[in-house]
């Protein structure tokens, strides 16, 4: 017989990576090992890479952040990064902004911007940049150009859904499953489709 135990504690680290918001309604006996692992989580990052973390912030150990110098990544107080997720910066995050399992944003030469209570989906891609396409050379070999990419307060953006180089998306739209952005989305927008069309407004809900 053997007298080992579960370890409930590593399986809960993983609920928690995957799952982020649990995190924030812990029970103080569990933030006694939680708070610390997240201490040191979010220490690290700071010190290897050009990156801000406000207050009461979840970070997982599976995510990939990286941040050189002049493509810093500013994070905002309660903010959640989930697993598996990729950002290279610049971006800018606000308060209260949720990132899901296996985003990929790259904010390019000028970068990414995101406003206050967004919540972003599984799966999402945003990419800050562009390459040319001239049969001239070859694709890696073009030349690559950027305008960056603005998402306002109180967002909305599905699972799957892909944002292109340019795009600005106003306060309290919605981004539908799957919609991939390649022109502005007005406040209070819902769009879907791709490319993404409007297909309703959140006053009328």
């Amino acid at each position: 017989m053997t007298n080992d135990k579960p370890d409930y504690q590593s399986q809960h680290k993983k609920r928690l990576s995957w799952m982020p918001w649990l995190y924030f309604s812990l029970k103080e006996k569990h933030l006694l090992w939680a708070k610390p692992w997240q201490d040191d989580i979010q220490q690290l990052l700071m010190q290897v890479e050009t990156i801000h973390i406000g207050e009461q912030c979840f970070i997982a150990p599976e995510a990939h952040l990286f941040a050189e110098r002049g493509r810093d990544i500013q994070i905002g107080n309660q903010c959640m990064i989930a697993a598996d997720v990729f950002l290279h910066g610049p971006i800018t995050m606000g308060n209260e902004v949720a990132i899901n399992h296996g985003c990929s944003f790259d904010g390019g030469r000028v970068g990414i911007n995101i406003g206050n209570r967004t919540r972003i989906a599984n799966n999402v891609t945003i990419y800050a940049f562009n390459h040319g396409m001239s049969v001239d050379s070859p694709i890696y070999q073009q030349p690559v150009s950027a305008k960056g990419i603005t998402i306002g307060d109180d967002v909305w953006i599905g699972a799957q859904a892909g944002i292109v180089d340019g795009v600005k998306i106003g306060n309290q739209a919605v981004v539908g499953m799957g919609c991939i952005v390649t022109k502005d989305v007005p406040e209070f927008a819902i769009v879907a489709g791709n490319p993404a069309k409007i297909i309703g407004d959140r006053r009328d809900k």
